[in-house]
């Protein structure tokens, strides 16, 4: 559509998350480094929480990419979509640790499965990681039954690592009777903020440098300003606010994104903030 006109590569604002947009706004590196150590501490459970399109799921991917240039130091296992029974949830985590099994193992002799690798992988003073996003949406009963996973131990005490990401119902969800003990044990928490109005201004330029652009300014100070309260600080919003304005100016054939533009992308936005 729009990206030979303004001399893109790619489409700058997209909603997938893709960690080569990544950028490393302070509260972002502040989470980042905070989890790094936590996880080299092998101290047990982490949770990020952030309002939707605050960049959770970038936030995650981007971690799990780093420790992937690690292999040698860290065992990563990933459960991006946790609607899923105690059973499924045992699979994923089997599947995602490399145990070979059949389709028909009971849960009893699975969950022994699970627990020799991670006390395996421990022992070779590997750090097992696993990361679970949206983790709001994950019942009762599976989370309970990840936190019992902390029984597998080796005799010095290492065991499995998690993170949980999710939106704040996530802190309503483990304050639930039957969540208590895991909440307890959570060791490291943070939530992600919205962005400031500057750090609003930089993402922007830097998701257009990454996309290929290298042209003057491609969005005028005021529209930049209406773009801030817009999207009140939100990614993912700032994200649809910022396509659907190009997608204006590009139709108008004009070369510059004005306060005009922001604003209908606005009008056609229900979650905008008017």
């Amino acid at each position: 559509m729009y990206i030979e006109f303004f001399g893109m590569a790619q489409y700058p604002f997209s909603l997938t998350p893709n960690t080569r947009f990544f950028l490393k706004l302070p509260s972002h590196e502040q989470a980042f480094g905070s989890l790094l150590a936590t996880l080299d501490a092998r101290s047990g459970f982490s949770k990020i929480v952030g309002e939707v399109g605050t960049g959770k799921t970038m936030l995650c991917r981007k971690f799990l990419n780093s420790l992937e240039a690690h292999k040698q130091r860290y065992i990563t296992a990933f459960i991006p979509l946790p609607i899923l029974s105690e059973d499924a949830v045992m699979h994923t985590l089997a599947e995602e640790l490399g145990i070979e099994r059949t389709s028909d193992i009971s849960y009893y002799e699975l969950l022994k499965l699970i627990t020799e690798a991670i006390i395996g992988f421990c022992n070779e003073d590997k750090i097992v990681g696993l990361f679970i996003d949206e983790a709001q949406a994950m019942p009762e009963e599976s989370l309970e039954a990840i936190h019992l996973l902390r029984n597998a131990k080796t005799e010095d005490g290492r065991h499995l690592q998690v993170v949980l990401f999710g939106q704040p119902e996530l802190d309503r969800l483990l304050k639930q009777p039957a969540l208590k003990k895991l909440n307890e044990n959570i060791s490291f928490s943070f939530e992600l903020p919205a962005l400031s109005e500057g750090n609003t201004v930089a993402y922007v330029r830097h998701r257009l440098l990454k996309s290929g652009y290298n042209g003057p300014a491609l969005f005028s100070r005021n529209a930049l300003e209406l773009l801030y309260r817009g999207s009140a600080g939100i990614p993912r919003l700032i994200n649809i606010l910022t396509h659907k304005a190009l997608m204006v100016a590009f139709g108008k054939g004009k070369l510059l994104v004005s306060e005009n533009h922001i604003q209908a992308a606005i009008e056609d936005t229900d979650t905008a903030h008017r």
